[in-house]
């Protein structure tokens, strides 16, 4: 597998070596989740660090009602994990499922520790990542509690042009917290 897309997100952050680009991706494991298959399922312990080098997953829960509730879209460049469980080793509250066909290069949490002893730069590089990831969850957060439906919709096209042509009106409902039926009335009055 090409690992130029990878590269280039981590060149973002932090410099490498041949030599230490070498060691990286001797860890790397490629793989392919079909659409519809799962990357992680509830109650498993995630396991690894994956990233999209093609195609898109969805991190959801779902309710006592068994309602989907999206938490997050991966794509291309993106990195896809439940880091709660990841961190702890403890099972997931999370779902992670492909919604289109998606290739991934993953790398195990003992693998990343591992990493993390001989590439030191590499707990920089993993830092930024999980700093950026908690601060667009505080905003989602705070978008869900304080931004009305149509705000929340706007913005999301703002931060996701891509959205309505890769994923589903139910799953952009699920995501924004609204019935895909009222997501379609508000699509129209919009329009």
């Amino acid at each position: 597998m090409n690992f130029n897309l990878l590269l280039s997100n981590i060149a973002r952050h932090i410099s490498l070596s041949p030599e230490e680009i070498a060691f990286f991706t001797s860890l790397l494991k490629p793989k392919l989740v079909k659409k519809g298959e799962f990357l992680l399922r509830e109650g498993n312990i995630c396991k690894y660090e994956s990233f999209v080098v093609r195609g898109c997953l969805k991190t959801y829960y779902l309710d006592e009602n068994g309602f989907e509730h999206i938490i997050d879209f991966s794509i291309e460049e993106w990195w896809a994990d439940d880091l709660y469980s990841l961190l702890t080793q403890t099972p997931s509250k999370s779902n992670i499922k492909a919604i289109e066909d998606t290739d991934i290069l993953q790398i195990s949490n003992p693998d990343l520790e591992m990493l993390y002893q001989k590439i030191p730069k590499f707990e920089r590089f993993f830092r930024i990542l999980f700093q950026n990831a908690f601060i667009t969850q505080r905003e989602q957060i705070n978008q869900a509690l304080s931004a009305s439906a149509e705000e929340r919709y706007s913005l999301f096209l703002k931060q996701k042009p891509y959205a309505e042509k890769r994923f589903s009106q139910k799953d952009i409902a699920s995501y924004l917290g609204v019935t895909p039926q009222f997501l379609s009335a508000l699509k129209k009055r919009l329009s």
